[in-house]
């Protein structure tokens, strides 16, 4: 098993800056890509960004230019720095990976529990 936990959620004013943290630990063999996702009420799940253990990333389209997704490899952990944020940005923020255990050579999609990060206009 794979647990996935979210730290770094909260309230900030738009245009403020907030940096979300994901760290996995378990019985981890390797893990594949790592990234974001978020739901706002109402609405469906959405990407935010991933990043390969390659350093590879994609972004969704509203966050290019003011999220940025990083990793690192050794912790087991990714990060999302969010600048310039918006009040359309507010959503429980998930964390996601795609990882292999020791005890499975089957690679599944792991979810952290969320954080909620809310922007005031």
């Amino acid at each position: 098993q794979v647990h996935l936990v979210e730290s770094g959620g909260g309230l900030v004013q738009a245009g403020g800056s907030l940096r979300l943290s994901c760290v996995a630990s378990g019985s981890i063999f390797s893990i594949n890509a790592m990234g974001w996702y978020r739901q706002a009420p109402g609405k469906q799940r959405e990407l935010v960004a991933t990043i390969t253990s390659g350093g590879s990333t994609n972004y969704g389209d509203s966050v290019k230019g003011r999220f940025t997704i990083s990793r690192d490899n050794a912790k087991n952990t990714v990060y999302l720095q969010m600048n310039s944020l918006k009040p359309e940005d507010t959503a429980v923020y998930y964390c996601n990976a795609e990882a292999v255990t020791v005890h499975n050579p089957i690679e599944y999609d792991y979810w952290g529990q969320g954080t909620q990060v809310t922007v005031s206009s």
